[in-house]
C-alpha cells in the first residue's frame, strides 16, 4: 500500500501550469486519506475559484496518484475552505517564485 509521503511526492509533479510551481510547494494540499485498501483521496484546493484548469490539475493528480503500487482509485475533492492565500507556500514554494 502508498503511504502518504508517496502521494505527496507523486503531488510534486503536478505544476499549477498558470504559475509554474507544483500544487505541494503552493500548498494547495490539505490532506491525503485511505478510506479504504487501494484507495487514496486528496483534499485540496486551488488559488482562484474561477481557475480555468480545476479539471486538468484534478484529473492529473488522480492519474498520477493511481500510477502508484497497490492504488486503484484516487479522488481529488477540492475544497475553499481555508481560503488559499500565498503564506500557504512552501519554503520551496516561496523560493521558485522569488519571494
Amino acid at each position: 500500500m502508498a503511504t502518504e509521503e508517496q502521494v505527496i511526492d507523486m503531488l510534486k509533479e503536478i505544476v499549477d501550469p498558470e504559475i509554474g510551481v507544483n500544487v505541494v510547494d503552493l500548498g494547495l494540499v490539505y490532506g491525503v486519506d485511505f478510506p479504504e485498501p487501494n484507495q487514496v483521496n486528496v483534499r485540496m484546493t486551488l488559488t482562484a475559484p474561477g481557475c480555468p484548469l480545476h479539471d486538468t490539475i484534478t484529473r492529473s493528480a488522480e492519474m498520477a496518484i493511481e500510477t502508484l503500487p497497490g492504488i486503484e482509485k484516487a479522488h481529488v475533492d477540492i475544497v475553499w475552505d481555508p481560503p488559499w492565500t500565498p503564506e500557504m507556500l512552501t519554503d520551496e514554494g516561496r523560493r521558485l517564485l522569488g519571494f
